[in-house]
């Protein structure tokens, strides 16, 4: 079983993401913006018994701490470096940047197929595994 944290500030997109997630035996957890993905990592405040999860879902667009943000704090830290990140967006012509990212594994475009979804973040854990 693995761990899952999905950070949109869509509701709608967390709870679906949530829903068919564990309906495929993940645990998630969710955030609804970049300051609360800090937190749920360990990175701020930081709190080092945190583990971290075995793939983060986030959004790049959000209020306050963006998912780039999320990103680059993310590298700072040992114990998160190395957790593939699928960035979600509604900015295809962004694709670019994301590859720069060492953390960025995948992108998916919004509005996405959540069957699609579900099948890269299989993929996904199955490659890290």
């Amino acid at each position: 079983m693995s761990r899952i944290l999905v950070v949109d500030d869509e509701r709608d997109v967390t709870v679906m993401l949530k829903f068919l997630l564990e309906k495929n035996g993940n645990t998630v957890e969710t955030a609804d913006d970049g300051r609360q993905a800090l937190a749920a990592l360990g990175l701020d405040p930081v709190d080092a018994a945190k583990e971290p999860p075995d793939l983060v879902i986030l959004d790049v667009v959000m209020p306050g701490v963006d998912g780039y943000a999320v990103c680059d704090r993310m590298l700072e830290e040992p114990r998160t470096r190395d957790v593939p990140v699928l960035m979600l967006t509604a900015k295809s012509e962004m694709r670019e940047l994301h590859r720069h990212a060492p953390n960025v594994a995948a992108q998916i475009d919004k509005p996405f197929d959540p069957a699609s979804l579900r099948d890269l973040v299989t993929e996904m854990l199955d490659g890290a595994s």
